[in-house]
């Protein structure tokens, strides 16, 4: 077996999935010294201000979330008009969030926001994954549980801040998915470096972080932790 062409191989992967490293590892950075899922630290936005702050910032610090949100814009790099499935995901995210502000209940809403980010990423590392209008339903049926969860850190506040929220997570769901929408261009036509391309193996590392939260919150589901 020739070392020098196995090398090569290897070194042509790294090379092509080597953007979409990058991106992921500068979102988990920012992400990463955030322990709540709003940047008020667990208190309530009281203002435009505060609230536009926590919607920025709660699908950035929250993993789980941002995870999603990086599949589906990849995800619209792989399908002809493919924008309409992170679009998709944003107006349903909207949606769910009316929906837990309007007191109605939705089931293991954290279990399911951990499941979708798992589909999506076997999806994607899948040879052959379903047509756009099926991405899109998924991507929406996605988004009303992801919104449901955001509706969660600013279930009671004011009108004002309440508005401000709903732009603060509209706008940073679109700029992130946009974001990975433009990175997974630039890989499929090989405009960072000349082997051919794969998102393959960005689906593999999404489908990891999907099965690691599934995991964990299902044991909590089957297991809960005793209160006090």
């Amino acid at each position: 077996m020739n070392l020098s062409k196995i090398f090569a191989s290897v070194q042509s992967k790294a090379l092509a999935i080597a953007p979409l490293g990058l991106l992921a590892f500068g979102f988990l950075v920012f992400a990463s010294p955030a322990s709540a899922h709003h940047a008020m630290g667990g208190g309530m936005p009281s203002n435009f201000f505060e609230g536009f702050m926590s919607g920025l910032a709660h699908p950035v610090i929250g993993v789980d979330h941002l995870a999603f949100i990086v599949a589906v814009g990849l995800f619209a790099a792989l399908k002809p008009q493919g924008i309409f499935i992170p679009l998709s995901f944003v107006l349903s995210a909207m949606l769910g969030t009316g929906i837990h502000l309007l007191g109605v209940s939705l089931p293991v809403v954290e279990l399911i926001v951990s499941a979708s980010i798992l589909l999506f990423g076997i999806l994607m590392a899948m040879k052959n994954s379903p047509n756009l209008l099926v991405m899109v339903a998924l991507s929406a049926v996605a988004g009303l549980f992801h919104g449901y969860a955001y509706g969660e850190a600013i279930f009671g506040a004011q009108t004002t801040a309440l508005v401000a929220y709903l732009v603060g997570f509209t706008t940073i769901q679109l700029v992130i998915s946009s974001a990975a929408f433009f990175v997974g261009q630039k890989v499929l036509k090989g405009d960072f470096s000349q082997v051919t391309p794969s998102l393959k193996s960005a689906g593999l590392v999404i489908c990891g972080i999907g099965a690691a939260f599934f995991a964990s919150n299902l044991s909590s589901l089957i297991l809960p932790m005793p209160k006090g």
